[in-house]
Parts: C-alpha cells; sequence; structure tokens
C-alpha cells in the first residue's frame, strides 16, 4: 500500500531515477526550507504538512531502493524476479515498484516497509492528503498594484502596504482581515515587477492559502520618462538660442545636477544628447546603469515682423 512513485518523487522535486545520494540531498535542503520551526502562525499549518509529506516521500524512496536491490526490480518500473536460496529450496520474489506493494515468500531476509506505509499511520495519510491537495488545489492568488515614482524605482525602497485578504475562521466562515505587509523594492525595478508571499492571500476552506502578489506600476513623472533602462528628457530651445548657444541644467533623480553647454555647436531640430550611466540602475548588474538621452525641440517665433524678417533673410543669405 501506497502513493504513486510519482507524487513522491514530485514532492522532492527530483527525477524518476535518481541516487540515493541525490535523494537525500533533496530532503536535506527541503527541510530546512519547510521546517515548521522556520515559519510564522500565518504559514506554519502548511510548512507542518509538507514537512511530513517531504519526510513520507523521503523514506518512501529509500524504501524502494532499497527494495529494488534486494528484489531486482528492473530499471523501467516493470516487475522484475530473482531466484533467491531461502530455506533450503528455491523461492521466487516479485515486486511491482508502480505502487510500492510487495509479495515475498515466507523468510525472505528483506526488511519491511515502514510504518509509513500502513493504512494505520494517519498522520503520514493525512499530511500526504493535505500536501496532495496543495498541489492541485490553492486559493486563488490575490494580486494588487504597488504603484511607485520614477525616484523610488531608481534608488530602491521599504513601502508599506495595507491589504484585506479573505480568511477561514474555525467554524468555517470566511472574513475580511486587514493586513500590514513592507516590500522590498530594489533599484531598477520596472513596471510590472512581482513580488510575491507565500500564504499570505485569500483563504478557501480545504485550500491551502494563495499568495499575495504586488506588481510595480510606474507614477507618470513631470521631467522624466523611462524607456527600459535609460531615461529620457525633453528640452524646449528657443530658436535663437539653437542657432547662437545655450546652456542649462537639471537635477538627475538621485539629486545629482547635471549642465549641458552648447556654445560652438548649432542644435538642430531632433538632435539628442547621450549621457553615459547617467539612465536608471540595471537590476543584478551591479553598478551598472542605463543612459540619459536629452531630446531638444527647437521652439520656432509664432510670428514675425517684416523687419525681423529682412533682417532674417540676410543674416541667413548664403547658409549652409
Amino acid at each position: 500500500m501506497g502513493n504513486p512513485p510519482e507524487l513522491y518523487h514530485r514532492i522532492l522535486n527530483i527525477p524518476r531515477e535518481t541516487s540515493p545520494q541525490e535523494i537525500r540531498a533533496a530532503y536535506r535542503n527541503l527541510v530546512k526550507k519547510w521546517h515548521p520551526d522556520k515559519h510564522p502562525p500565518s504559514s506554519k499549518p502548511e510548512a507542518e504538512a509538507r514537512f511530513k509529506a517531504i519526510t513520507e516521500a523521503y523514506e518512501a524512496l529509500l524504501d524502494q531502493q532499497e527494495n529494488r536491490a534486494v528484489f531486482g526490480v528492473c530499471n523501467d518500473g516493470r516487475t522484475g524476479e530473482r531466484v533467491r536460496p531461502c530455506g533450503g529450496g528455491a523461492h521466487i520474489t516479485r515486486t511491482r515498484s508502480d505502487d510500492f506493494s510487495t509479495r515475498t515468500a515466507p523468510g525472505t531476509p528483506a526488511r519491511e516497509f515502514k510504518k509509513v506505509y500502513s493504512s494505520g499511520n494517519s498522520g503520514g495519510r493525512r499530511a500526504f492528503a493535505e500536501f496532495s491537495s496543495s498541489i492541485m488545489r490553492k486559493a486563488p492568488q490575490l494580486e494588487r498594484k504597488l504603484e511607485c515614482t520614477l525616484e523610488e524605482l531608481c534608488l530602491g525602497c521599504k513601502k508599506q502596504v495595507k491589504f484585506t485578504r479573505d480568511v477561514v475562521t474555525k467554524n468555517g466562515t470566511i472574513v475580511k482581515k486587514e493586513v500590514t505587509q513592507m516590500v522590498l523594492v530594489k533599484p531598477g525595478w520596472k513596471k510590472g515587477n512581482k513580488t510575491t508571499f507565500e500564504g499570505m492571500g485569500d483563504e478557501r476552506p480545504g485550500c491551502l492559502p494563495g499568495d499575495a502578489v504586488f506588481v510595480i506600476s510606474e507614477k507618470k513623472h513631470p521631467v522624466f520618462k523611462r524607456e527600459g533602462n535609460d531615461l529620457v528628457l525633453k528640452a524646449e530651445v528657443p530658436l535663437v538660442s539653437a542657432l547662437t548657444g545655450w546652456s542649462f541644467s537639471f537635477r538627475l533623480l538621485g539629486g545629482k545636477k547635471v549642465s549641458c553647454s552648447f556654445q560652438d555647436e548649432i542644435i538642430c531640430p531632433g538632435y539628442e544628447k547621450i549621457i553615459k550611466g547617467e539612465g536608471m540602475p540595471i537590476v543584478d548588474q551591479k553598478g551598472a546603469r542605463g543612459d540619459l538621452r536629452v531630446k531638444f525641440e527647437i521652439a520656432f517665433p509664432k510670428q514675425l515682423t517684416d523687419e525681423q524678417r529682412n533682417g532674417l533673410a540676410d543674416i541667413l543669405k548664403g547658409c549652409a
């Protein structure tokens, strides 16, 4: 008696043909993650169920490995047969790896399956029932937008957010509960980035709690526009300044002052000046940043007097 081997492998997140050493390594990693003492009260029930299921899967797969060695189960999972001397005669031992059931001749010196397989081990069965249902049945995730300024996305920040989640009471009814959560926004995060809090979403009877997911949204900035990892700044230049020289200054998102000067060059319509490394931080690339692109728009006069027109014609005559 037992659960399908595929479920055991799925619980430990390992392929079907795995060595005992790999099974032990997977088990050690998972019990560290799901030990109930490492979880807050809100996620402790899930941790306890997973911890029990992980332990049972570990023991079951190790027993399967031992029985393969003793009984000669074929690697492809088919029934294997091996003649073993026992009590002065030859006995055929058959095993079936698909359901962990075994039939052995009396006196076979094989270790019996642990109590974890028996129907009397109700604790293990409940743990597996809870864990199996969690794979198929988990409450839908609760998704909320987290609005950030461009400065917050550039520098990174901690934002305390309040949201309401459904909670199942002891008598099975669902009530609303307000929760406060601290969200760490990393420098360089973009619109659409998500941060997930496992088990902090809505609860439903018979299901494990869903996850709370916060999706980054970006507030419109009065000066800068973000394009990927670059920042774009639009600067309007009077026609006379575009032709005769111009200087202007502005502050970056972090407060740093930047000055641009054009004395010996003409600013043409559509001209773009690129300032390297003054854009947004690039996530997971320490010290790397995008560029700042200053796009110039020429402000032409709306009207000119006849004298101004004649003067400009004389001045610009012969200019290429």
